[in-house]
């Protein structure tokens, strides 16, 4: 995993059109008509997803299809697990702390 998946990701837009993919593939007129800013500008959005690796692109004839790719997606899963595990635990013990003061 690179800090470019981090990078992409951070981004709100960046992160929407990730999940609208979630659904599969799709043009990227499709995508744009969900924000209100410019095709140009959700294509710039995308090409900073594809270099990351996160979508991949597809011509078909004049339109362009993205589809999400799950190889990043799985590798930030597996990189953020050991740190999901630490704060379950953490939550947990403040938990009981708070039921032992309620009794």
């Amino acid at each position: 995993m690179t800090a470019d998946v981090f990078a992409a990701l951070a981004s709100p837009v960046r992160r929407e059109l990730t999940a609208l993919l979630l659904d599969g593939p799709r043009p990227v007129n499709d995508l744009a008509a969900h924000f209100t800013m410019s095709r140009p500008s959700v294509s710039e959005h995308l090409k900073v997803l594809r270099e990351a690796g996160l979508v991949t692109e597809q011509r078909d004839g004049r339109r362009r299809i993205y589809r999400l790719e799950p190889g990043p997606l799985r590798e930030l899963s597996e990189w953020l697990t050991p740190y999901e595990r630490f704060w379950r635990e953490k939550l947990s013990n403040l938990r009981e702390l708070l039921d032992e003061e309620d009794l």
